[in-house]
């Protein structure tokens, strides 16, 4: 069966067991809409959640591309730099003791209810995972291919290395810390949406669990996972294209 074939089946199930859930436990729809109340919001007020839609995916694109930034910097200065190593590192694994919810009311003070506020939540989220892939795929070049450049390689040594073999054999260890992002950025936009914002997906849930509008926030919801889905996969697409020799063969991951 092909991958779009078991997607379908897997869904079809989860929509079977949802309808069970309801019907059988006599749920009202304030507590549980069935799916085809669900359906029906989706296709009623499809408009309205396609532009808060445009809105989160707005944010967490923009989170994606500051987040890559910032981490792969800081993963080459974190590798090159033994300063920066005894420095950030400490700072960089504290923040992750902190929960990101505590922070996103002091970023819309800071950053007010606009755009600004809902980037950086995104951004602080995928921060983490790229910069941890990325600094432990540049530490764990093999040690072959170095030796090889300290006898190859010209006069300017260090950015040679750094750019014709370093890099190239850390990138597949960023590509894994991209593909955490891309399931960890609706996250941060949501959370900030859900403090304070006037538009986006995580702005709608919030309004329609306030007036008991249950349908259009499980529509909301999954639009959300769609649009979450949907960058998954687009950025796995695009690191298989961008980094063939690395994409494995199914065939070599079977075990007899």
């Amino acid at each position: 069966m092909s991958r779009l074939g078991r997607a379908l089946v897997t869904m079809g199930g989860l929509l079977l067991i949802w309808q069970a859930v309801v019907t059988l436990g006599e749920l009202p729809p304030y507590l549980l809409p069935d799916p085809w109340a669900v359906v029906t919001r989706l296709w009623r007020d499809a408009g309205l959640l396609l532009s808060h839609a445009g809105v989160t995916a707005l944010e967490i694109v923009l989170g994606m591309l500051l987040g890559t930034l910032l981490g792969s910097i800081s993963a080459l200065a974190l590798s090159y730099s033994q300063w920066v190593r005894h420095w950030l590192l400490p700072i960089l694994i504290a923040s992750q003791a902190i929960p990101v919810f505590a922070i996103a009311p002091l970023l819309v003070l800071w950053l007010g209810y606009g755009l600004a506020s809902k980037i950086a939540m995104a951004t602080l989220i995928i921060y983490f995972p790229v910069t941890a892939n990325f600094y432990d795929g540049l530490r764990h070049t093999p040690h072959g291919w170095l030796d090889l450049a300290r006898v190859m390689a010209p006069a300017d040594r260090r950015w040679a290395v750094l750019r014709y073999i370093v890099m190239p054999a850390a990138l597949p260890a960023l590509g894994s810390g991209l593909r955490v992002a891309a399931a960890v950025a609706p996250i941060g936009a949501v959370l900030g949406e859900w403090v304070g914002s006037s538009a986006g997906l995580g702005y709608l849930m919030l309004h329609a669990n306030s007036r008991m509008q249950i349908d259009l926030l499980f529509a909301a919801l999954l639009t959300l996972a769609t649009l979450a889905v949907g960058l998954y996969f687009t950025v796995d697409a695009g690191l298989k294209w961008l980094l063939p020799w690395h994409s494995p063969n199914p065939e070599d991951l079977d075990i007899d």
